[in-house]
């Protein structure tokens, strides 16, 4: 008997849960709109245009699903754009940091060889 209450109490537990629907995501999609505006400030579609491409991509389809009102698919979509867009700004940033310390490197040693060419 109490066997069969536990696993009634499962049973009802699992239905309350299917009928409870995700809410619309509407702060998330405003927050992957604004990682996607922030990676392009950061140079991300001229340093990660693979990474930029996928998160622009889901980003699309997130509106398509939030429109549809498909509110689980919208937020799984909206979260991914999130990871997407600021791996493409990471990456963005690191490819200009790399930029930046080879043309230091280049002037340190441009400015090596015109002090090794002077009359000492």
């Amino acid at each position: 008997m109490k066997a069969f209450r536990i696993t009634a109490l499962g049973v009802a537990l699992l239905a309350l849960g299917a009928c409870a629907t995700t809410p619309p995501p509407a702060p998330e999609m405003a927050v992957a709109n604004a990682a996607l505006a922030h990676a392009v400030a950061a140079g991300s579609v001229e340093f990660a245009p693979t990474e930029m491409a996928m998160a622009r991509d889901k980003m699309a389809r997130a509106n398509v699903a939030f429109a549809a009102g498909k509110n689980d698919s919208a937020l799984a979509l909206a979260q991914q754009v999130l990871l997407d867009a600021q791996l493409a700004e990471a990456k963005a940033e690191s490819e200009k940091a790399n930029r930046s310390a080879s043309a230091l490197k280049d002037a340190a040693r441009a400015l090596r060889e015109e002090m090794a060419r002077q009359p000492k």
